[in-house]
Order: C-alpha cells, then structure tokens, then sequence
C-alpha cells in the first residue's frame, strides 16, 4: 500500500505524466495517422488541410508541453526522483526545437498560398513531418521519464 505522504509526492509527478502521455498521444498520432493521409492528396487540398490542423495542433500540443514540465518540475521538487527532471526537460525541448528547427518550415507553408502550392510545398510538408518526429520523440521521452519516476521505490 502506498502512504499518504508518498502519494502527495508523486500527485504532481502522476499529472505530468498525463500530460506526457496526451502529447506523445497526439504528436504520433499526426506522424502514423494524420501526416501519411495528408500526403494522399494533391499538393493543393494536402496545403490546405495542412494549415488548420497545424494552428490546432500548436493550441493543444503548446499547453500541454508547458503544463507537463510545470508538473515535472513540482513532481521532482518535491521527490528529487531524477525521472520528474528528466521528463520537464523533455516536455520542454519541443519549443526550442519548434522554433529553430521547425518554424522556418511552418512560415513557408503558412506563407504560401493554396493555389501557388506545388512540388516545393509537398517536400516542405514531408520535412514538417520528419522535424515532427523529433517533437514525438520528446514526449515518448518524458512520458517514459515519468513513468520510471512514479514507479513505486
């Protein structure tokens, strides 16, 4: 049985942890799922949809990185489980790397009109998706962090 004073530890630590989770979630999901279907359709219509469910995706997915390296950060005040650190650290790498390494791509795509897309917009759209990656390996890192953190000791 878990004592009071060890679940108080990781309530924190168990709320980053979902927070990890629903961003992993759905960072993989645009790379298994929402990217390949995109880049079925013609460079016009694939331009787009890209726009819309990129603005929707930084509105949920921004929050969540900032809410879980909060709790992370709490979580391993709290319990100096290095896991907490580690995972606030990797909740956090995603706005970095999305404004050095993937923000001059999104300004091209949103730049870009839909009647003016063509074969540069679809190699854009293939390089967003691999620079997304990077982002969904983030999260399965701090998911992973978190999890080892809140594991019973």
């Amino acid at each position: 049985m878990i004592s009071a004073d060890v679940f108080k530890e990781t309530q924190s630590g168990l709320l980053a942890l979902i927070a990890a989770a629903i961003f992993t979630g759905a960072a993989l999901y645009v790379n298994v799922a929402e990217q390949p279907a995109r880049l079925l359709l013609e460079d016009r219509a694939l331009l787009t949809e890209w726009k819309p469910s990129y603005k929707r995706g930084a509105a949920m997915q921004a929050p969540l990185a900032l809410i879980g390296f909060v709790l992370g950060l709490i979580a391993w005040w709290q319990a100096s489980h290095p896991g907490f650190l580690i995972g606030a650290i990797a909740m956090l790498a995603p706005w970095p790397w999305t404004l050095a390494g993937i923000k001059p791509v999104n300004d091209a795509l949103l730049a870009t009109e839909p009647n003016q897309a063509g074969p540069k917009t679809r190699a854009l759209v293939l390089k967003w998706g691999t620079l997304h990656g990077v982002r969904t390996a983030l999260g399965a890192l701090a998911t992973v962090a978190f999890l080892w953190a809140c594991m019973p000791r």
